[in-house]
């Protein structure tokens, strides 16, 4: 379970790229001015406006949007490759902006990791000396950073592969020395910006897999750039959804399938799969509300599921039992019940009003 301590705290943040990037903040607040506007009126172009998140100890949090939704600009200033226009980036409790160039370079050296798109390896050196390159930059002896970069090439399967080139390697192999050379320094927190889209959709899916349970394995936090909502959905623990350079909804994945912010989103999450992702949590109706529509019947006859099952265990449960209903527990006893309606609708992606009033 992740932690409640905050690693990333980002408050009212703003990227505004132009010489009258404070003008055109002014606007957007009074008058409520689009991107396109912004770029008319005042000749700058809005990358982040007024973002806040908050990244835990231990969780995924993934931060998704199309093309020019400002997502790839929100990485760079959690870790200030770019100044903020406005508002305070904090990491671990230290403000971003108040450092040093010194003390920047040790807050990203020790505490935070980043892998990009393009994994930019060097191609006249080894798969270690590309893994052990941060902390070379950083005047580490060889022999211990070779220590450490032999470890990290182990987290990611390529121990063999120490010696080869990163011409002699694939693309997935590619970007997992990349995460490896971010794990070297052993920081907190890994920022990734979109490093699987380039990849076959089969290698993709392996590297989301292994890129989830490593970080999770490691205790580490991690920020996750994808214009991919499966992607998103399969690693993340929370989303945030970008549009115009504005966080339009964050939760989890559940909750933004089951009640979308606005139709941007909807549109978004229309075509997902609700079958693994939708728990009985979302779709089940108070225990009351069952009787009163089933009167007579006995909650003792009914299957029972933890408010942790999804929809396809559900239906697996209401199928194999012949029930019209299911009986959901949690160890202080039944919480609630699921029937076929609700199902039915949970595959929509809908929860029952009768059940949420």
């Amino acid at each position: 379970m992740e932690s409640t301590e905050v690693l990333i705290d980002c408050q009212s943040v703003w990227k505004v790229f132009g010489d009258r990037s404070r003008e055109a903040i002014r606007s957007i607040a009074e008058r409520g001015l689009t991107k396109r506007e912004i770029l008319q009126q005042y000749n700058c172009v809005v990358g982040v406006s007024d973002a806040t998140l908050q990244v835990r100890r231990g969780e995924i949090f993934c931060i998704m949007g199309l093309s020019g939704s400002g997502k790839s600009t929100l990485i760079r200033l959690l870790n200030r490759l770019i100044e903020p226009s406005l508002g305070t980036v904090t990491v671990k409790g230290r403000d971003l902006s108040r450092l040093d160039a010194a003390a920047l370079r040790e807050t990203r050296a020790r505490h935070i990791g980043m892998v990009f798109q393009s994994v930019a390896l060097l191609p006249q050196r080894t798969v270690l000396e590309n893994a052990a390159f941060g902390l070379e930059v950083q005047g580490v002896p060889r022999d211990d950073r070779n220590r450490a970069a032999e470890a990290a090439l182990a987290k990611v399967g390529l121990s063999d592969w120490k010696t080869r080139y990163p011409r002699e390697l694939s693309g997935g192999m590619q970007q997992r020395v990349g995460l490896a050379r971010a794990l070297t320094a052993d920081p907190e927190i890994i920022l990734m910006d979109e490093p699987f889209s380039a990849l076959d959709p089969l290698i993709r899916r392996q590297l989301q897999d292994e890129f989830r349970q490593l970080t999770k394995d490691l205790g580490k936090s991690a920020v996750f750039i994808t214009h991919d909502l499966d992607e998103a959905i399969r690693i993340g623990d929370r989303i945030a959804i970008m549009k115009d350079g504005v966080i339009i909804q964050e939760g989890t994945a559940e909750q933004i399938v089951m009640n979308p912010a606005d139709q941007y989103v909807a549109d978004f999450v229309a075509g997902i799969s609700r079958l693994h992702l939708v728990k009985a949590h979302s779709v089940m109706m108070p225990v009351d509300q069952w009787r009163f529509q089933a009167p007579g019947l006995s909650l003792d006859g009914l299957p029972r599921c933890s408010p942790e099952a999804d929809i396809d265990e559900l239906i697996g449960t209401i199928t194999g039992s012949g029930s019209d209903a299911i009986a959901i527990a949690d160890a202080t006893g039944i919480v609630g019940v699921v029937t076929t309606r609700n199902l039915l609708l949970g595959v929509r992606g809908e929860p029952d009003a009768r059940a949420a009033a």
